[in-house]
């Protein structure tokens, strides 16, 4: 009996349904903000990012390395985490399983992406024009780094790379929630940092940020082009994020996710179950 149970892959994971709780409690907060809470932590999210964006044109152009680039641009990963903003990306896993607990709704999943996909690009803009305009002799740099992106077009290799972004990003994120150290939540964030910088990922954010600088900076491309890329960004960070790691990970604890389903049905009054 005891070797069967061992066997049984229903056997709760300690460790897999104390990180399930911490995201389903972050994702119940998130998806009830405010919408002057839901705007202002994504323009910050895009702030953010835009920091890390800065920290990569300055270290590529003065060594030429993209790997020292891509430790550079761990920066603003590190003040997403630490300063609590909002990435895009990052609301397909924490959200969801709060959705998917019964904690939060659908329309309420839909609010949370449009207004931080929105704002993070609103926030980005703002921000690498700025530092267009406060470091002019970063223009070629950031033109180098955005046309990667432009030239990568509607191809299934620009797919793949937003596949592994939406990947990546989302693996940060479960990363992050097994602890509730912040020192060591700061780890995955370096690390991913590290190789969306260096790997030329096609992250919807990141790309989208250093696309917005390479045309304020006279790219031969314009924001036509970046739309269709940006779309294809988004398509292949949602496939990754979602279908590779948000689906699986809910997976590992299945019995948790019914208990939690069960719990939110049972105090739901009969009018609203129906």
């Amino acid at each position: 009996m005891a070797d069967r149970d061992t066997a049984d892959p229903d056997v709760p994971q300690e460790d897999e349904e104390r990180t399930f709780d911490r995201l389903v409690e972050e994702g119940e907060q998130r998806l009830g903000r405010s919408w002057p809470g839901l705007l202002s932590t994504g323009l910050l999210g895009g702030l953010d990012v835009g920091a890390g964006v800065l920290a990569l044109l300055l270290v590529e152009q003065a060594t030429g390395s993209k790997l020292l680039g891509g430790i550079a641009f761990a920066i603003g990963l590190i003040a997403v985490t630490l300063a609590r903003s909002e990435l895009f990306t990052e609301d397909f896993l924490v959200p969801v399983a709060a959705v998917v607990a019964r904690r939060g709704t659908v329309l309420g999943l839909a609010r949370l992406w449009i207004s931080t996909l929105v704002t993070n690009l609103a926030g980005g803009w703002i921000i690498v024009a700025i530092l267009m305009i406060g470091f002019p002799g970063l223009h070629e740099m950031a033109i180098e780094a955005g046309t990667f992106y432009a030239d990568l077009g509607f191809t299934w290799k620009a797919f793949a790379l937003a596949v592994v972004g939406g990947m990546l990003i989302t693996l940060m994120t479960h990363m992050q929630h097994s602890t509730e150290s912040d020192g060591v939540r700061l780890v995955p964030a370096v690390v991913i940092g590290f190789l969306l910088g260096a790997g030329q990922v096609n992250h919807a954010i990141v790309a989208s940020l250093v696309s917005f600088a390479a045309i304020l900076a006279g790219a031969p491309f314009g924001y036509l082009n970046w739309l269709g890329a940006f779309a294809l960004a988004v398509a292949g960070n949602m496939v990754g994020g979602l279908g590779l790691v948000t689906v699986l990970r809910l997976l590992q604890v299945p019995n948790k996710v019914l208990d939690e389903r069960d719990a939110e049905l049972s105090e739901d009054p009969p009018s609203e179950r129906a």
